[in-house]
């Protein structure tokens, strides 16, 4: 094989692959990206670590066909470094690859592109929907910081993705807290059988990894199109910008999120979003390292943001609030409130509870966003 391209647009394609690459060579292949030129001025890019792949198209100058792989780091650090030109690269001899700039040459040990896994592709049994770009890429950075990272529990280390004729609703939990978020949904197109857990509203859903969230995040991040997802009966996938992200899908079951949405909380206090957002990170700094517990002591017209540390000491800091309810202090993870915080897109937001030991509810106030809602466990200390 032998190709010439362009640095912008190799670097532009590698930079996407690099959360793609398996780093801890269990299987060394998966450390390499797969690099295919076919002659029709394009070069097909192929990643995966057997959860999660990735194909791209980079447009290059072919003057002999075939398909090498090269260790995706370190090609990436190479482009990144040469100057902005044109980069050939060319199968050499002993499985060796050249890579070359100007006046800058290099030789790269490569492995066998035999050794390389095939990715499946979607078949005509599957059900493919167009979703709107703008509200997915929203739904995702509202709840992907709410997925666990324990391992032991497998079926939390995803999303519930939920199309229905309406709607489309993505839910994280992590046992401590939920994030729900809602939009609707258009442009719905069905082929073959319905695949996935469809009940007879015509919903169906799938769970979908964490690593594939982050990665969709960074396909979505630029651009205007709409996404095509195609849903199949092991794998999703996720066609964005000519690229296609490809998803083992979890087979576990999600719990039943709805029973965790309280229904009676029946206080309610609203925070200017900024003010509460700098007080917390403020009087978090002197809260216990291992609990990060900040205290929310309510009473009639002001909310005392606390913490305390035996180790460090104490802080407090007072919000006015229009609340003239009876007293309560609740305790929160002062970083849970901040992610919440963080991805709300309004200017208030609103905390709903019923007593110290109940779940509480936050939402944001007048957002023209998606519907959200965050559901957070209080503390005990």
């Amino acid at each position: 094989m032998e190709m010439t391209v362009r640095k912008t647009d190799l670097l532009r394609e590698l930079q996407l692959f690099q959360g793609i690459v398996e780093r801890k060579n269990t299987i060394p292949i998966l450390a390499n990206v797969l690099i295919e030129a076919n002659g029709d001025g394009k070069v097909d890019l192929v990643a995966t670590d057997l959860e999660v792949g990735l194909r791209s198209r980079c447009v290059a100058s072919v003057a002999k066909g075939g398909a090498l792989t090269i260790p995706a780091k370190k090609l990436y650090e190479i482009v990144r470094a040469l100057p902005d030109t044109d980069i050939r690269i060319q199968s050499g001899a002993k499985g060796a690859v050249k890579v070359a700039a100007e006046k800058f040459n290099s030789r790269m040990q490569t492995l066998p592109r035999e050794d390389f896994p095939t990715l499946p592709d979607a078949t005509a049994e599957t059900r493919s929907v167009t979703l709107p770009r703008a509200s997915l890429r929203e739904m995702v950075g509202k709840t992907q910081f709410a997925i666990t990272g324990e391992d032991t529990r497998y079926f939390l280390n995803g999303a519930l993705f939920v199309l229905g004729a309406e709607t489309m609703t993505l839910v994280a939990t992590d046992g401590h807290r939920l994030a729900l978020v809602s939009s609707p949904r258009y442009r719905a197109e069905a082929s073959g059988e319905s695949p996935g857990d469809e009940n007879a509203e015509g919903e169906f859903e799938s769970i979908l990894p964490k690593k594939t969230l982050w990665e969709l995040t960074r396909l979505l991040s630029d651009g205007e199109e709409d996404v095509r997802y195609t849903c199949g009966e092991n794998h999703l996938f996720f066609d964005v910008d000519g690229r296609q992200l490809i998803s083992r899908v979890i087979d576990a079951k999600f719990p039943a999120y709805q029973r965790v949405i309280p229904k009676t909380n029946d206080k309610t206090i609203e925070f200017e979003r900024d003010r509460l957002t700098s007080a917390i990170k403020r009087v978090a700094l002197l809260s216990s390292e291992r609990s990060r517990a900040v205290k929310f002591h309510i009473a009639q017209g002001a909310v005392d943001v606390m913490s305390s540390s035996p180790e460090v000491g104490e802080a407090t800091e007072t919000l006015a609030v229009d609340y003239d309810g009876e007293l309560v202090e609740i305790c929160f993870n002062a970083q849970y409130v901040l992610d919440f915080l963080g991805a709300a897109d309004s200017e208030n937001v609103q905390l709903a509870f019923k007593d110290a030991m109940s779940q509480a509810v936050m939402t944001p106030v007048g957002s023209d966003g998606c519907d959200y809602t965050y559901v957070i466990m209080p503390m005990r200390v």
